[in-house]
């Protein structure tokens, strides 16, 4: 009983092992890119909804110096009291256009309701205290787009607040 063995030396012999192995670490490779490329694709969707929650805080804070340089304009109605506890809603602006403190809260809410939305929960809040001009200016609006809620808050609304002097 003499058998011949054959070296392994023949290329047939090897491709019969291997039959289907590339086949399956090219699926393996397009598996791992595409896992990577919905990553990447997510990654970009929260980029895009975070740049536009940035966007609208950054409009906010804008409102708030645009009411505290109308208030400048008019310094003595200011001082008066004009603009004092004075609260805008972006979907009931107020129609009073008698004095320019009205037009100015007028014009004010009209802004705040374009650029942040015409809801109820965009408003914008003046408050100063005495006669020396300490004013606190809060815009409240709704950020729930950006599927971020904002600080202490679980409902999205974002609230800006500056404080200056007139």
């Amino acid at each position: 009983m003499n058998r011949m063995i054959f070296p392994l030396r023949h290329p047939w012999c090897l491709r019969s092992r291997q039959a289907g192995v590339g086949l399956i670490e090219v699926l393996i490779a397009v598996l791992v890119l595409s896992v990577g490329f919905l990553g990447i694709a997510a990654l970009q969707a929260r980029s895009l909804s975070m740049n536009n929650s940035s966007m609208a805080r950054s409009v906010a804070v804008i409102g708030t110096y645009s009411i505290l340089d109308a208030m400048r304009a008019d310094l003595a109605s200011a001082q008066n009291g004009a603009y004092n506890n004075k609260k805008v809603t972006g979907n009931a602006c107020p129609t009073d256009t008698s004095t320019l403190a009205g037009v100015q809260l007028a014009q004010w809410c009209g802004q705040l309701a374009a650029s942040l939305g015409s809801a109820a929960s965009t408003t914008g809040t003046v408050a100063c205290t005495g006669t020396a001009g300490d004013c606190t200016i809060t815009v409240t609006y709704d950020d729930s787009k950006s599927g971020a809620a904002g600080t202490g808050s679980t409902t999205g609304t974002q609230t800006v607040t500056t404080r200056a002097m007139l």
